[in-house]
């Protein structure tokens, strides 16, 4: 079992990803369209669940944020 695996999902709509990671909308969609120029192969994929409504998962986001903090924090090596 991985450690993602452990973890309680827990479902959020787009509001609470952008107020999560200061995105627009507009971007967060960018990041998943994979011809876009702003496309992150990265950043978590939204899940369908009916009725045209998707979700995401919470920790997905959570560790797509942490990532995010500890590549900006790496020194490049001269």
């Amino acid at each position: 079992m991985t450690e993602t695996s452990k973890r309680t999902a827990r479902f959020i709509r787009i509001k609470t990803v952008v107020k999560k990671t200061g995105l627009s909308r507009a971007l967060i969609y960018n990041k998943i369209k994979k011809d876009s120029k702003y496309h992150d192969p990265e950043f978590p994929k939204q899940i369908k669940v009916g009725g045209g409504a998707v979700v995401w998962i919470e920790h997905e986001i959570d560790d797509w944020m942490t990532l995010q903090i500890r590549n900006s924090r790496i020194s490049p090596i001269i």
